[in-house]
């Protein structure tokens, strides 16, 4: 089977202006490497194509694939991880992970909570501010949590982020807003443990692969699993497999939110516990980070005894299943179990 992988390369960015943290999401040289190497290992002939405009190149070149392994995180706007899954359909071709309707309302966390609020999924309340003059709007008591509303990978959230009064509140605003442009979602500051959940499958064939408590060590930045300790996440965050009662929980909960949105193949889901111990849904990534060893779904697979070959592996059979497309026995056979750990 031809496979396309389609991605956005920080290297590929670099030299244009754009600060090292815009490039946050993008992927490194090495994990599509990695990715290229254990497709091939599946027994697919895997096909680079790369960011969106090289698609929509290809494609207006003839070029198709059986399917495309898609991770491709987009530059501009709140849809833009939206934008290779629409291309992929108006060419009719396949694609590993979620459509466009679900890239567009999981990126946006204000939007993703109202619909799993509407299916009776624990969320906190929160508010959608636009300027530090609508601080009044917030009903809820401090101290209170802010977030740009459409960005990944910790973005925008700091220590900084958790605001004790309206006047922390504001200053916060004022910086989220002029260095993201875009409004910031402010919710009340949770103050329990805090899980990120693997979730593999689609609508009732999905699955919890696991639940990882994340920790901050001594040295990271204090309270916020944050953009700069996610970077350094070797140093800061001591991740570990969370089995009891408020953990397991926490996977009812990220299940019934994954279902909710229509997420497809795999994803993550990230929760934090309210005072009382109840796992609240924070935000679900339905293209969540492959690097094999700093990205939070290869980290918790890993610890659940699935290794690399075996997550994508099982990525892989969840796609093929779902589009018809396991006619091909190897590869179906191989994708269910992965190379042997």
């Amino acid at each position: 089977m031809r496979v396309g992988l389609t991605y956005d390369m920080r290297d590929d960015y670099r030299g244009t202006g754009l600060p090292e943290e815009a490039l946050a999401e993008f992927d490194s040289a090495e994990t599509i490497a990695e990715l290229e190497t254990t497709l091939r290992r599946l027994g697919l002939d895997v096909d680079r194509i790369g960011h969106v405009r090289h698609l929509a190149q290809r494609l207006v070149a003839g070029d198709r694939w059986d399917f495309v392994f898609n991770i491709a995180e987009g530059l501009k706007g709140r849809a833009r991880e939206a934008q290779v899954p629409a291309l992929l359909e108006a060419y009719d071709i396949p694609y590993v992970f979620s459509d466009p309707l679900v890239m567009s309302v999981t990126l946006d966390k204000a939007v993703a909570k109202r619909l799993v609020r509407d299916h009776g999924v624990p969320t906190a309340p929160f508010v959608v501010l636009e300027s530090a003059a609508e601080v009044a709007a917030v009903d809820f008591p401090y101290p209170v949590f802010a977030k740009p509303v459409a960005e990944g990978t910790g973005k925008g959230c700091t220590a900084a982020s958790r605001c004790a009064s309206p006047a922390e509140l504001r200053r916060t605003l004022r910086r989220l807003l002029a260095r993201y442009d875009q409004p910031v979602i402010v919710e009340p500051f949770l103050p329990g443990r805090e899980f990120t959940v693997g979730i593999v499958g689609t609508g009732a064939e999905a699955k919890v692969l696991a639940v990882m408590e994340i920790a901050l060590r001594p040295g990271a930045e204090a309270g916020v699993y944050s953009y700069e300790n996610k970077e350094q996440c070797e140093s800061r965050v001591a991740y570990g497999l969370a089995q009891d009662g408020e953990a397991r929980q926490a996977g009812e909960t990220a299940l019934a939110a994954y279902r909710a949105l229509g997420c497809r193949d795999a994803g993550r889901v990230d929760l934090r516990s309210d005072a009382a111990g109840v796992p609240q849904f924070l935000e679900v990534n339905p293209v969540a980070g492959l690097h094999p060893t700093h990205s939070d779904l290869p980290i918790l697979a890993g610890l659940a005894g699935i290794n690399y070959d075996q997550l994508l592996g099982r990525i892989v059979a969840a796609c093929l299943a779902r589009t018809g497309l396991d006619q091909a026995p190897v590869v179906t056979r191989r994708a269910a179990a992965g190379r042997a750990a």
